[in-house]
């Protein structure tokens, strides 16, 4: 229930200025179960994103892709002028991926939308002071990993602008 509460519009517009100050207030709404059921289908979907089916993005690899080909190094969106074009995300000089619904980018997590953050995230940086590098491509045995998110990212980030599109009015 809270956490479909907390994913409200209405809610997080409401309580906007006690959210930014105090822990959450909550407010008991007139439609319990729907918010329960939409808090429910959100935490499966947020907890098992690593697990769920990959959206049909193009650009996609297949098995048999070689590792050069899918590494990552920093995603950006391809830009036309001063404008990207975020129904694409650019992996490397080999690898763009494309189809992206704009609806994917209505989740926003503190103001960035998911796949903003796994760009910003999963890419090869170098710490200045020590030298050590991170790089996301060596997190897993499998070198799609980061592509494959991205993928199960934008249906995960689907399904909750949905999940929160269908939420009813708090009623309180």
């Amino acid at each position: 229930y809270v956490y479909g509460l907390l994913h409200s519009p209405e809610y997080q517009t409401r309580f906007a200025a006690d959210l930014k100050k105090m822990i959450p207030r909550i407010p008991m709404a007139a439609d319990f179960d729907a918010f329960s059921s939409a808090g429910r289908k959100l935490a499966t979907a947020h907890l098992g994103y690593e697990s769920t089916d990959p959206w049909p993005l193009d650009g996609l690899p297949d098995d048999s892709a070689n590792p050069a080909d899918v590494r990552v190094t920093k995603m950006k969106f391809p830009k036309a002028g001063k404008v990207a074009d975020k129904s694409r995300i650019i992996v490397n000089s080999h690898a763009t991926l494309s189809g992206i619904p704009e609806e994917a980018y209505g989740y926003q997590v503190n103001g960035k939308s998911a796949i903003e953050w796994i760009m910003d995230r999963y890419a090869v940086k170098t710490d200045k002071a020590s030298g050590i590098v991170n790089d996301p491509n060596l997190w897993s045995d499998d070198p799609r990993y980061v592509m494959d998110l991205v993928a199960r990212i934008v249906r995960v980030s689907v399904e909750t602008v949905e999940i929160v599109n269908d939420l009813p009015t708090l009623g309180v």
